[in-house]
């Protein structure tokens, strides 16, 4: 962790790189801490390619957000608690598009 701090805990503006002995070994957060958990704007870089640049809570995609996957696919919009869940769209790497409302990572239709 290299960043601001508050009673020896990430808190401010921050970079984190997990370990290699970790199961989340090379992926990393940069972006806004909050007694020790990514909370406010923040990105976040699996060691798999993919991406997500938006709103974090409690370590949890929270708020607006893009997230981008290795393979293509791309979500831009609403999420809670880790899920796309509200108004957002859905574009696979085919270009094929699903808008509307989303619940618990599952499409409602508009």
């Amino acid at each position: 962790y290299t960043g601001e701090v508050k009673d020896s805990i990430p808190d401010g503006q921050g970079t984190f790189i997990w370990g290699v002995d970790t199961k989340f070994a090379g992926d990393q957060y940069i972006g806004e801490w909050k007694d020790g958990k990514a909370y406010g704007q923040g990105i976040v870089i699996w060691a798999s390619g993919d991406k997500f640049i938006g709103e974090w809570k409690d370590f949890e995609q929270h708020g607006q957000g893009t997230m981008s996957w290795a393979n293509g696919n791309k979500y831009i919009g609403e999420w809670k608690d880790g899920k796309q869940h509200g108004q957002g769209t859905f574009t696979w790497v085919s270009g094929i598009t699903q808008t509307g409302i989303w619940e618990n990572d599952e499409y409602l239709g508009q």
